[in-house]
């Protein structure tokens, strides 16, 4: 099965799309890293490297935007969403400024660099910003989709990406994105798994997994965290009674939040998260790491066998 980061296919589509002459790209000196140093070889008067000062590039880029600019500016998902985030909220999200925010190495999938520069509060973070629209796309596929629907929306966007070759879970040739729709990959009616980023196909993992089981789980893409698809959700509650959460975040204000903020108004059923757990990461191997914090097909099956037990 053939892998790509989603932030390398980010670096592609926007050497792809970039050929729109009112596209700009910054980059807080990690271009190599954050993978637009491609769309850089493409269009070099149109990319400026701001070097580390991640706070100046989002004030960089709110200036281009007030000038009919499409402005993506990138950097670490850790740096984006904490040492900028007085810029982007008063910047870019208070007057609803036409900026794309490509936040790369989001999660604890980094690795060997760390909690410093791990990232489990980022959509947490984002979510609480009027205006912000988040896509956490779980493929390369998705993500070149993701970054064609930021350009087309204006606004601010928040492209939260990982460092990590993923399998690829959609196919291009019957693959439909719309933003702000969910996107069921499995049907089933015992369980629905909703899970976003790379957690997507660990859930698709699981799922089969339960099926040996006897157990019949639907899988759900949610790649756009606000805004949330609600219908989906109420739905999969209605027709299987039990929901499990999958995330690379923070149990607090990422996907389970918003998932949960949906059943509790709409059609409370129970409700089983896999995320982190409140804490920081830590240095190590990402396989080592999933293992750690439950990040795993495996915690996901234990989560829907003890949420189908709590059905009435």
């Amino acid at each position: 099965m053939s892998k790509i980061a989603t932030r390398e296919a980010y670096g592609k589509a926007l050497a792809e799309f970039g050929k729109d002459p009112n596209i700009v790209v910054l980059d807080a000196d990690l271009s190599k890293s954050t993978k637009t140093d491609t769309f850089q070889k493409v269009y070099p008067e149109r990319f400026f490297n701001i070097g580390i000062a991640e706070a100046n590039m989002i004030s960089i880029a709110a200036g281009m935007a007030t000038c009919g600019k499409t402005v993506f500016a990138s950097t670490f998902a850790v740096f984006a969403s904490m040492r900028a985030c007085e810029q982007i909220r008063n910047s870019i999200c208070y007057p609803k400024l036409n900026v794309k925010i490509g936040a790369t190495h989001a999660g604890i999938s980094v690795g060997e660099d760390g909690a410093s520069h791990q990232t489990v509060e980022d959509m947490a973070i984002m979510r609480s910003l009027p205006n912000m629209t988040i896509i956490c796309p779980c493929d390369g596929i998705e993500t070149r989709a993701a970054v064609k629907a930021a350009i087309d929306i204006k606004g601010p966007v928040y492209l939260r990406l990982g460092r990590l070759a993923l399998p690829l879970v959609h196919k291009e040739e019957d693959f439909s994105f719309e933003l702000g729709k969910g996107i069921q990959l499995k049907d089933g009616g015992d369980v629905t798994i909703i899970a976003t980023g790379l957690m997507v196909y660990k859930s698709l993992e699981a799922a089969e997994m339960l099926k040996a089981q006897g157990i019949d789980a639907r899988v759900i893409d949610i790649h756009t965290i606000k805004p949330i698809d609600k219908d989906i959700i109420v739905k999969a509650a209605k027709e299987t009674g039990a929901i499990v959460t999958a995330e690379e975040h923070n149990i607090i204000g990422g996907l389970t939040g918003a998932v949960a903020e949906v059943l509790v108004q709409n059609y409370p059923v129970p409700l089983k998260a896999v995320a982190i757990n409140d804490v920081f990461g830590k240095s190590g191997k990402p396989d080592e790491l999933f293992q750690e914090y439950g990040l795993t097909p495996e915690n996901i099956v234990k989560q829907a066998q003890e949420v189908i037990k709590m059905k009435k």
